[in-house]
């Protein structure tokens, strides 16, 4: 059973080896949008420092410097199991141990305006690639939601804090199961957090994230919440990579 796959008594068959020359950063902050993936690539000056690669092609690796820290920047994989892989790669290309990941998420309740910064502080395990880092439980914990709460207060940015329910099949987000989760204190569906806190967690990572406010599961037919070409306030709102680069800095300083 899933339950049972996470084993501590034999070795993995692959893994990651930090490689001798790889480049130091501060922190790495990842994106899931491609449009922010243009916009810092357009704005900063940013240099590829290293790729991953895999069937489906390259994934660069940038680095920027601001405020006098030095940042990796790269565009992940929707998904638990991509993200995490996408993640693992890093640990043989970079010097780093921070990660910054932010990206948009259903919404579970109606009261949470559309594009409202939400901070996970557990995420439910309806995924499978965590149970492969973590022993099995319903939720865990994400660590570093007072420390990312704690910035945003500093900055005068609203936000609001919550379980989160980490799926890895959004075509069966069904009625009952949102009713399950929004009972449980879920106000957010997404398809990553869960893994990556794992991941982090086993590898020894500090894992720091927050989601957009996005569409709502909470309203008689789903409400995309956004009219067509809209940005702000989605998951392309390349004002959060704003504040991503600047709670990189903070959790740095």
């Amino acid at each position: 059973m899933i339950t049972e796959t996470f084993d501590t008594k034999t070795n993995a068959i692959i893994n990651p080896h930090r490689k001798e020359n790889a480049p130091k950063a501060d922190a790495c902050i990842q994106t899931f949008s491609w449009k922010i993936e243009e916009f810092v690539l357009a704005n900063y000056n940013c240099k590829k420092i290293a790729s991953i690669w895999s069937v489906t092609g390259e994934t660069p690796i940038y680095s920027l410097e601001y405020k006098g820290k030095t940042f990796a920047f790269f565009k992940t994989y929707a998904g638990a199991s991509a993200c995490v892989a996408n993640l693992e790669d890093t640990l043989s290309e970079l010097d780093t141990t921070k990660y910054i990941v932010f990206g948009g998420a259903g919404c579970l309740n109606k009261e949470i305006a559309h594009g409202r910064v939400m901070i996970p502080t557990e995420a439910y395990r309806d995924e499978g690639t965590s149970y492969h880092y973590a022993p099995a439980s319903d939720y865990i914990t994400v660590k570093n939601a007072d420390i990312v709460a704690k910035f945003m207060e500093e900055y005068g940015l609203p936000y609001i804090k919550g379980k989160t329910w980490t799926t890895d099949a959004f075509y069966r987000e069904t009625v009952g199961n949102f009713e399950k989760r929004k009972g449980d204190g879920c106000i957010s569906v997404e398809m990553e957090c869960a893994g990556l806190q794992a991941v982090c967690d086993f590898r020894g990572l500090d894992f720091y994230t927050f989601f957009t406010s996005g569409d709502l599961l909470d309203a008689p037919k789903w409400d995309l919440r956004r009219k067509e070409g809209q940005t702000k306030g989605t998951q392309h709102d390349t004002g959060h990579f704003d504040i991503a680069l600047e709670l990189a800095r903070y959790v740095v300083d």
